[in-house]
């Protein structure tokens, strides 16, 4: 993610309305300066629209235009609304609104629930899956894990599409959409799932929005009295609004037109949650006399990363294409995306890994580099693939840093160390801030070196050394502030949910990965049936799937790769295809329609010759079943396949792994993995080539740690000193 220097993290505030246009390039500035009527910006991705509506509303609340109690910025995840929260705290306009949709509804309920109905709000129904799974047991249908999370998902898209329980089966047909059981059966369950709701006095966050707006349409001095609040009204990533969210927008503006919205129809990527561009598209026939500004300088990413995101949208079809905007680079050159075809899934892992650690040696930051993937399910053949390379990762989608125990647990502490100032014995020793945190935190987990291996331990310490950075960058850019400085800050971040970076390669969903954007970014599995997605039918489901790779070139800001593989498994039928999105854009394609050229130019492969190494099947060597599990080929054997596992000799090598981690200022798995390990202990190799032949031990640690290891084999003792490079 962005790595931010000491001046963007704590940046001066402006000193005056004028300052806040500073550094705006001339179509930035045209939005900042548009505080009146309605106003539709159209921001391609990169070209800093977050920073032109937090400045036009920073302006205008610093010019006297805008009361900041006044204004409402809405957008679609915490994150984002913390981020905005941030930069406008920084820009001097720290007392405007910046909500989710959900969280501004809920806020509004929660004040007038009392007056409407009486008594308090029914309590939040924070996961609706258990009462989505009772509802169905009762309607006598089975449902497995997959089954019960996606019937979950229609019934949160019927309730922001405002579609009842009956009308559920009509409004599946009409929209074409593939429901993933029969629709009758999830029009019962989910009828059901509302009376079990109705007994239970509960609500989902659906609901939030609903009953909002049913309060808003029946009660006009409630709808007056928020109208009178709330005076003017920003709409960020307009292009995901629901229906359901559209009328609660209309309804907060009643009959004005204070309104400024942003978005990019090319950027539509949740239209299976309800989301649709069209408020976005129609947004100038509702309001002709909208001020309208398109924001196409990209300076997030090289001319390079750019001419092939272009590329991608000049190849899509239908309305959401019709208005694409052609970006422009505003960086220098850099090099041009790499195309890597593999032999199989574990190679493409491996290969990605392998590159990963020679951009983390050549000084790309590891929290600077992205690997993206159509679906969370693919994300376990690269965490074991990074372990084993030694290259430090962190999966998106974990709870917010400061909802995380250690942090909360931190906070604590560092604020009784500042309220205790001289009188604490642990920063006796502690001369500047920096010092009194790692003191502080020292106590909660924190070390000067990590933990060896993964998991939780790995992570508390992962939370506290960002915690620990944060203070440093604190110190640089403010030298004389205090610890009580520090804390008073981390609350306004924990406040705005602006977390500080956590180290570590980035592995997500393109999905998930909306809204951020990193140096280096892995594309990965880049096959049909999974880019499109194999569920894709219709055009529209197809050009969706389009707008996400796009999504996902957009996030690079210099080294971007694509990768796929022809098999899932070593030794598979080489069946697959490289998705279609590529045609014509990858070197050695012409693009859709035409024949394609033969060959494939310009596309690595998996060694240095034009032939890909096929491997043979790995089997079991207990039950001699194929393995396709990159943990059980790592072993060699199914996982439920009794071990015959050296126990002994599996602790020797634990132990000297230690040692060597120790020695080397790395985690225990940068050496090797548990699984690895047992490997080890299980095949016990006596030679080099035997040791070579065990998963993840490839040719750099086969050179560095191979004799040790060896040697602990034999039953040899090994001096403690760490192999040579």
């Amino acid at each position: 993610m962005t790595a931010a220097t000491d001046s963007t993290l704590f940046p001066q505030v402006p000193e005056s309305a004028d300052a806040v246009l500073d550094g705006l390039d001339p179509e930035q500035r045209e939005v900042a300066t548009a505080l009146h009527g309605p106003v539709c910006v159209l921001a391609g991705a990169g070209t800093g629209k977050t920073r032109a509506i937090t400045h036009r509303i920073a302006y205008g609340v610093r010019a006297g235009v805008l009361q900041p109690a006044s204004v409402l910025a809405v957008t679609f995840t915490n994150r984002a609304a913390g981020e905005m929260r941030g930069r406008l705290r920084q820009l001097g306009a720290g007392g405007v609104q910046a909500r989710t949709f959900h969280s501004a509804a809920l806020r509004q309920l929660q004040y007038f629930w009392p007056k409407v109905v009486g008594g308090e709000v029914p309590r939040l129904l924070e996961r609706k899956v258990q009462l989505v799974a009772e509802a169905a047991a009762r309607c006598r249908i089975r449902l497995d894990r997959n089954e019960l999370r996606d019937v979950t998902s229609e019934i949160e898209w019927a309730k922001v599409t405002q579609t009842v329980p009956a009308d559920y089966p009509a409004a599946v047909a009409k929209a074409h959409r593939d429901a993933p059981r029969d629709a009758a059966e999830i029009g019962q369950i989910y009828a059901l799932y509302e009376q079990l709701k109705r007994d239970r006095s509960v609500i989902d966050f659906e609901d939030v929005l609903l009953l909002t707006v049913g309060i808003l349409q029946d009660r006009h001095d409630i709808a007056d009295q928020i109208r009178r609040q709330y005076q003017h009204f920003v709409v960020d990533e307009y292009q995901d609004v629901s229906p359901l969210q559209q009328r609660l927008l209309e309804l907060w503006l009643g009959d004005r037109d204070s309104l400024c919205v942003v978005g990019d129809a090319s950027q539509t990527i949740y239209s299976f949650t309800g989301a649709t561009p069209d408020h976005l598209l129609n947004f100038r026939t509702r309001h002709p006399h909208a001020t309208v500004v398109k924001l196409v300088r990209d300076y997030r990413s090289t001319p390079q990363v750019v001419h092939l995101a272009n590329g991608l949208l000049n190849q899509a079809c239908g309305r959401a294409a019709e208005h694409r905007l052609e970006l422009i680079s505003q960086r220098d050159p850099g090099p041009e995306p790499a195309y890597t075809e593999y032999a199989d899934e574990p190679a493409e892992a491996e290969g990605t890994a392998r590159r990963i650690r020679e951009l983390v040696a050549s000084g790309v930051p590891a929290g600077e580099i992205a690997v993206l993937f159509r679906v969370n399910a693919q994300s376990e053949v690269y965490e074991q693939a990074l372990a084993d390379a030694g290259v430090p990762y962190q999966l998106r989608g974990a709870e917010r840093f400061f909802e995380r125990a250690e942090v909360r647990e931190a906070g604590v502490a560092l604020r009784g160390a500042a309220r205790a100032g001289g009188n604490d014995a642990l920063l006796d020793d502690a001369e500047g801030l920096p010092a009194q945190v790692r003191a502080v935190l020292s106590t909660k987990g924190w070390t000067s070196e990590p933990p060896a291996g993964s998991g939780a331990v790995r992570d508390r310490w992962e939370s506290l050394a960002a915690l620990v950075r944060l203070a440093e960058d604190f110190a640089r850019a403010k030298p004389e502030a205090s610890l009580a400085d520090l804390v008073a800050e981390l609350d306004e971040r924990a406040a705005a949910q602006h977390a500080p970076t956590v180290q570590g390669v980035t592995l997500a969903s393109l999905h998930s990965a909306k809204g951020l954007e990193w140096d280096a970014v892995f594309l990965v599995g880049l096959t049909e049936g999974m880019m499109p997605i194999t569920y894709a039918k219709t055009d529209d489901q197809v050009e969706e799937e389009r707008r996400l790779l796009y999504v996902g070139v957009t996030r690079a800001r210099l080294h971007l790769s694509l990768s796929w593989a022809l098999s899932r498994s070593p030794g598979g039928r080489a069946s697959r295809r490289p998705t279609r999105f590529l045609s014509g854009l990858r070197p050695g394609t012409v693009a859709p329609g035409s024949r394609i050229a033969g060959g494939g130019g310009g596309v690595e492969r998996e060694g240095s010759t034009g032939r890909r190494k096929r491997r043979g099947p790995v089997l079991c060597r207990v039950c001699g079943k194929t393995l396709t599990d990159a943990g059980e080929m790592k072993l060699m054997r199914c996982e439920e396949c009794p071990s015959d596992m050296d126990e002994a000799l599996y602790e020797r090598l634990r132990e000297w792994r230690s040692e060597q981690a120790r020695e080397l200022g790395q985690p225990a798995y940068c050496v090797f993995t548990d699984k690895t390990l047992m490997a080890i202990a299980e095949a016990v190799p006596g030679s080099e080539g035997e040791l070579a032949g065990i998963s993840g031990v490839g040719g750099r640690k086969l050179q560095r740690f191979g004799t040790d290891v060896l040697a602990i084999c034999a039953g040899q003792e090994v001096d403690g000193g760490s192999g040579g490079d």
